[in-house]
């Protein structure tokens, strides 16, 4: 009963959840849909935290999304021995991202000024986070060539939700690793609307069309 909840119940309830709630957060509070930066308030500490993070999650996240979409062309390009070079580079992306969010945990809570303006909610999503690239390279250096093996377990489950019709014959035999990091992604859509992440759909698609601006810049005892 307990995986058929996580693995076929769950995740519909996180994404209409994170639906119902975003378009809810956007019409009534359409001002916190940022990710609200403090780094104004100290920035050399953001910078070490916040590049290293977003680079490597976006490469993880690209893979991950790759071998879910086109799993035959991305195994046909793990193939002779194309598996060994991504598997270093998967674990040295997640432990690049670990790093990064460290790095942006610590600040939260060691610079007062940040701390101050540190939300509950902020404190989760960074523990949710670290906890899911936790576990991401605990499975890289546990469960070798994650690349080969995702597209036929993981990614055709969630082809199956995407389906509606969810099938946990191909996610259910995988180690509990590889379980709760499935899980975790979906605790993730969860806290979407009620985060600072709900940033990630906040496009500035009125640049397009909005007129240009002059910026002039003033300088005491220049001469006209």
């Amino acid at each position: 009963m307990s995986e058929l909840f996580w693995f076929a119940v769950f995740p519909y309830l996180a994404v209409a959840l994170a639906v119902v709630v975003g378009i809810y957060r956007f019409v009534g509070a359409r001002f916190s849909y940022s990710s609200l930066s403090s780094q104004f308030l100290e920035s050399s500490r953001l910078f070490w935290g916040s590049v290293p993070w977003h680079y490597a999650i976006l490469f993880i996240l690209a893979a991950h999304t790759l071998a879910w979409l086109a799993p035959q062309p991305w195994i046909d390009l793990l193939g002779g021995g194309r598996a060994y070079p991504l598997e270093v580079l998967g674990v040295g992306l997640s432990l690049l991202s670990i790093a990064g969010l460290v790095a942006l945990f610590t600040r939260r809570l060691l610079n007062p000024r940040v701390r101050a303006v540190t939300t509950p909610m902020d404190v989760v999503l960074l523990l949710v986070l670290l906890g899911q690239v936790v576990l991401g390279a605990a499975i890289a250096v546990t469960l070798r060539f994650g690349g080969l093996w995702y597209p036929a377990t993981a990614g055709a489950w969630l082809w199956s939700l995407a389906t509606l019709s969810p099938s946990l014959q191909s996610v259910t035999p995988l180690p509990m690793l590889v379980k709760l990091h499935a899980a975790g992604g979906f605790l993730l859509v969860v806290l979407f609307p009620f985060t600072r992440l709900v940033h990630l759909v906040s496009l500035p698609l009125g640049y397009l069309w909005r007129p240009y601006q002059v910026v002039m810049w003033y300088r005491r005892g220049a001469r006209p």
